[in-house]
């Protein structure tokens, strides 16, 4: 039996067997439109558990994910009561590698009281490899750990931000019932957390999966147009790509400051003075070294064919 094969029905068994402590509406699948998230949704219905699959809509993904994501049967897509542009204006200034207020608030919610399914992997990157494992209790370290003391006798690792285990037992199970309904603790099952992406590939490539196009044109990642995780390389690169998101975010930022001079917020730093300052700073541009025509001159059309897996490189490292 392969390595991947083993994988696979491992992250079946693990699926039906805590499937009794998801309640009547079974799992709630967290699906983003990536590849992980389209094996984690074929993972559910080879395992034949009840489930129901979620989407929280960004408004800055891009229009490939947004009609993949569409496409997929019994979606349920969540809708924000701000979109990233307002809360951009809101926050007064924009997300950063170390502030992500907008995963926060735009993808990092739903399923309170819910024992979700998530796609994350270990190998995506150091912060999850430390935050995840089968099974993460996020958040509630406090109440997490009382029921860990009092009832739960197998083996688990304490992280900054709760607890993770990596058995799918009794104990566990026991632990999950009696928490993962707790107030402001979020418990999910990871079934491909110890995945490679090569195996992630292969088992989507068996199966027949349609995922979303942008991979097809070299993306190795489809999340938010201009995440700053990307780093300011990629950031140009994808508004190169869609030059009408960095259109509106640069009127977003024009917004922005003119809400912080009303507020009184404002801080005359003698760089932030339009949209396109707070832009080039975004990219990790000098605004004094560079002009607004040096964007105008990327066109995505001047990309060699052979260039464009390295367009969309993540450079996280």
């Amino acid at each position: 039996m392969s390595e991947l094969n083993e994988k696979v029905q491992k992250a079946l068994k693990y699926l039906r067997g805590m499937e009794s402590t998801a309640g009547e509406k079974g799992y709630y699948v967290c699906y983003s439109g990536g590849k992980d998230s389209d094996t984690i949704r074929v993972l559910c219905e080879l395992a034949g558990v009840k489930h129901e699959l979620h989407h929280n809509h960004t408004t800055a993904d891009a229009p490939e994910t947004v009609y993949h994501v569409r496409s997929i049967p019994n979606i349920i897509i969540h809708y924000p009561k701000l979109t990233m542009w307002q809360l951009i204006v809101k926050k007064g200034f924009p997300p950063t590698r170390l502030t992500r207020y907008c995963c926060e608030y735009l993808k990092e919610h739903g399923g309170e009281g819910r024992f979700k399914v998530m796609g994350v992997r270990k190998a995506e990157s150091p912060r999850r490899n430390e935050r995840y494992d089968l099974i993460s209790v996020i958040g509630g370290k406090a109440q997490a750990l009382q029921v860990m003391a009092d009832n739960l006798d197998c083996a688990y690792r304490v992280t900054k931000e709760g607890l993770v285990m990596h058995k799918d037992d009794g104990a566990a199970r026991m632990f999950i019932e009696q928490c993962y309904r707790t107030e402001n603790v979020h418990t999910s099952l990871n079934p491909i957390v110890d995945w490679t992406d090569e195996e992630v590939w292969k088992f989507l490539k068996y199966y027949g999966v349609d995922v979303n196009p942008l991979y097809e044109q070299g993306a190795c990642r489809v999340g938010c147009i201009g995440c700053p995780l990307a780093g300011g390389k990629q950031m140009k690169r994808e508004f190169a790509r869609f030059p009408k998101y960095r259109q509106i975010y640069v009127q977003t930022f024009d917004r922005m400051i003119a809400a912080s001079k009303e507020n009184g917020k404002f801080r005359q730093t003698g760089t932030w003075q339009t949209g396109e300052d707070v832009m080039r700073w975004w990219c990790g541009d000098d605004p004094r070294q560079i002009t607004l025509y040096d964007y105008e001159l990327i066109e995505l059309s001047a990309v060699r064919e052979e260039d464009l897996a390295d367009i969309y490189k993540e450079d996280t490292e």
